[in-house]
């Protein structure tokens, strides 16, 4: 009888999986990695390795991968997520928080279930309407959503199970990125440090939605006591009235865990407002801020951290994705956790203690010029903190490297980093008045870029580019680099098929090889692509699926006319022997005419481009040249010109995802934006009707100048 028993409960224990959807528990995601088949974690384990042992695909076979299956999300904005997939079905999420169920080896959607964010939720978000995953534990889907909410949805049925709010709603807080599970803990952060909010990380109950801990990342009103000791030590590194700026500090994107350790790792933001002097006067190292922080997870309580940049000021956060691996280091086993910050070395710290153990730089710097190691600090360059008026910066506030995850292959100990090189010139406001609800940077953001489309175009090429490095992190030095269109790309995957997989803003998805970086592979994704893929196995059958859809960050305020053709998000699978083809690309819409051409003084035009650069750049493209996601306001359709008060100030086009502006921008404001926005109107529609031979010659014209410009500046860089 007990052994009839004993057999029954093991073959339960073997099926249930199947009998339960979801079905994540504490002892299957510490051995997430024995099942190659799914894609349980967000980087595939706890250490978020982000590498496969997957390797039917490989490089003999690679020539045969296909498309086996698409799904469209609703939009065509930006997708960041990374699928989880759990005993066949794909669990992910879209724009605007929506989470999708699919069937993992057709694609069909099995259940979709929509939070119904509010749309002007869009104006607090800083890089876009996106969502970056979800997280599987007993049954359940977690998604943090963009208004900060936290919803549990049953695995099975997609209805939503509890929900709770996990932030104060009347201040700027957003969430955009994927909650993790650790023992029935869901753990989720926010964002909105520009903004001035409180950064924090919070655990609730997996099973009821209760709160069981919450770690405060920066210090609050100390008239109002401090939450804990260590909140109580990072006191001690503010000066002035911190708390009345909000103090920044949010966990919005990266954290992992150690299970042995029980650790886990959480990455803190940049500073509100960025500019060190107006955020804290009189100086101190501002923790947690840029921090890599260990806590644990069952009480939040903090065991150690590691600040990567001490008193940031350029919005250098400490975010981006961390990997943990054992390596050989200087003749012993090390635990290690290693990250490419924003700010272009490469971190390598003994996981159990933060001690750092190396860094070096991965791209080009000058705000430091090393890290001494016997301090752990780093040894910053006079007068790149932009006290003296202004610098020019690198890398700039986007980062060496931002949110887009890095994959690691054990074997040849390379990290595959999605690269970024770009400067940002950072300017010392002559005057700092804070605005509510909006950005508060504390630079000087008023200065527009060079009115010419071409010249912008040209320039921009030259001073940002992106990269797919591969970096040695024995010997800390590149192994190899491929140079990429542009220097917004997407999150990158490694497999034992000796491959690296990843999509570009070029709209081409790729694999290289892994030991040097040779293209054996790519196909045409339609849109860009910014998600890291993944991969996972359903009879016999190795999948790679990616997120494809532009925008983000840089992709709407970049300024850069994408490809001609409208573009498509959705979700794209391959393997080998697919044969699906993706739909036609739509041809693009007929550009109207610009409204009949207004008198308007230079200095209204002038005020309208300023106004524009701080209040509309961001979503709609500097320059007002839109990255393809958003409309682009040189080509209003004339019900828009009509109504343009009443679309900006009123709030006309709210529910489609456009904000109002009431608060910030008065009436005669609004014109001197709209006169603006004519005025580039007619630029462009000149531009557009130059014969062919005029634009090739402006063309190479602007290449040249923007040559000229590049060397001047880069010379003064160097000689200041």
């Amino acid at each position: 009888m007990q052994t009839w028993r004993s057999g029954l409960a093991l073959g339960l224990l073997l099926i249930s999986p199947i009998l339960v959807a979801g079905n994540i528990n504490h002892t299957r995601a510490v051995n997430a990695a024995t099942e190659p088949g799914n894609w349980l974690l967000h980087g595939r384990d706890y250490a978020e390795q982000r590498h496969s042992p997957l390797s039917r695909i490989n490089q003999q076979t690679i020539g045969e991968l296909g498309l086996a299956w698409s799904f469209d999300d609703h939009t065509n904005r930006a997708l960041e997520a990374t699928p989880i997939v759990v005993d066949g079905v794909m669990y992910v999420s879209g724009t605007w928080s929506v989470v999708y169920a699919l069937d993992a080896k057709s694609g069909k959607k099995l259940w979709e279930y929509d939070p119904k964010v509010p749309r002007e939720m869009a104006r607090k978000a800083c890089c876009d309407v996106v969502n970056r995953g979800v997280a599987l534990w007993e049954g359940k889907v977690f998604v943090g959503t963009l208004d900060g909410r936290l919803v549990a949805i049953d695995a099975r049925s997609g209805e939503k199970v509890w929900e709770v709010i996990t932030v104060d709603q009347s201040k700027p807080y957003t969430i955009t990125g994927a909650p993790r599970v650790i023992k029935g803990n869901v753990i989720i952060g926010n964002g909105g440090a520009e903004y001035g909010v409180r950064g924090y990380i919070t655990a609730y109950s997996a099973q009821s939605g209760e709160q069981l801990w919450r770690f405060y990342t920066v210090p609050g009103n100390p008239d109002n006591d401090f939450e804990s000791d260590a909140i109580r030590m990072a006191a001690e590194t503010w000066r002035g009235q911190w708390w009345k700026l909000g103090g920044g500090g949010t966990v919005w994107d990266h954290m992992a865990y150690d299970p042995e350790l029980d650790l886990l790792y959480i990455g803190v933001g940049n500073g509100s407002p960025w500019n060190r002097r107006l955020r804290s006067p009189g100086g101190g190292d501002n923790l947690f801020l840029s921090s890599i922080v260990a806590i644990r997870p069952n009480s939040g309580d903090y065991v150690w951290h590691y600040q990567v940049v001490p008193a940031e000021t350029w919005d250098y956060t400490a975010t981006q994705h961390m990997v943990l691996a054992d390596i050989p280091w200087q003749g012993q086993l090390r635990k290690v956790l290693m990250q490419a910050p924003k700010s272009g070395f490469f971190m390598i710290l003994d996981r159990e203690t933060g001690e750092l153990l190396s860094a070096e730089p991965y791209a080009e710097v000058n705000w430091a010029s090393h890290y001494d190691l016997s301090t752990g600090r780093p040894v910053e360059i006079p007068g790149q903190d932009y006290a003296a008026g202004k610098a020019l910066v690198k890398p700039g506030g986007g980062g060496a490297h931002n949110w887009q995850p890095m994959a690691y292959n054990p074997s040849r100990q390379l990290m595959f980093i999605p690269k970024m090189e770009a400067p940002f010139l950072y300017v010392e406001p002559e005057n700092f008045t804070v605005k509510p609800n909006w950005r508060n940077q504390g630079t000087d953001r008023r200065d527009a870029p060079p009115g010419n489309e071409l010249l912008h175009k040209a320039i921009s090429k030259r001073i940002a580019t992106g990269y797919l490095l591969a970096w040695d992190v024995l010997k800390q030095k590149p192994a190899w680099e491929v140079p990429l269109p542009t220097p917004w790309n997407g999150g990158v995957l490694s497999t034992a098929g000796d491959l690296v997989f990843q999509g570009n803003g070029d709209r081409r998805f790729v694999a290289y090889a892994a030991g040097s970086g040779k293209i054996l592979w790519e196909a045409h994704t339609q849109s860009p692509v910014l998600a890291a893929p993944i991969t996972y196995e359903i009879d016999g059958d190795q999948y790679i699926t990616v997120a494809v859809g532009g925008g983000g960050a840089y992709g709407l305020m970049s300024g850069i006319k994408p490809p001609q053709g409208a573009t498509r998000s959705r979700f794209l699978s391959y393997k080998l022997g697919g044969d699906h083809q993706l739909p036609p690309i739509p041809p693009e819409q007929d550009i109207p005419l610009p409204p009949t051409q207004e008198v308007f003084n230079a200095e209204t035009i002038r005020t309208g481009s300023e106004l524009y650069a701080e209040n509309c750049a961001y979503c709609h493209g500097v320059g007002a040249v839109s990255g393809g996601t958003l409309p682009d306001l040189r080509r209003l359709q004339a019900p828009a010109h009509k109504f343009f008060q009443q679309i900006v100030r009123g709030g006309l086009y709210e529910a489609a995802g456009m904000p109002r502006f009431d608060d910030t921008l008065n009436t005669q404001q609004v014109s001197a934006i709209h006169a603006y926005l004519i005025d580039k109107a007619h630029q462009d529609h000149e531009l557009r009707n130059n014969p062919s031979w005029v634009l090739r010659v402006k063309t190479w014209w602007y290449e040249v100048l923007s040559w000229l410009i590049v060397s001047f500046v880069d010379a003064s860089a160097a000689s200041a």
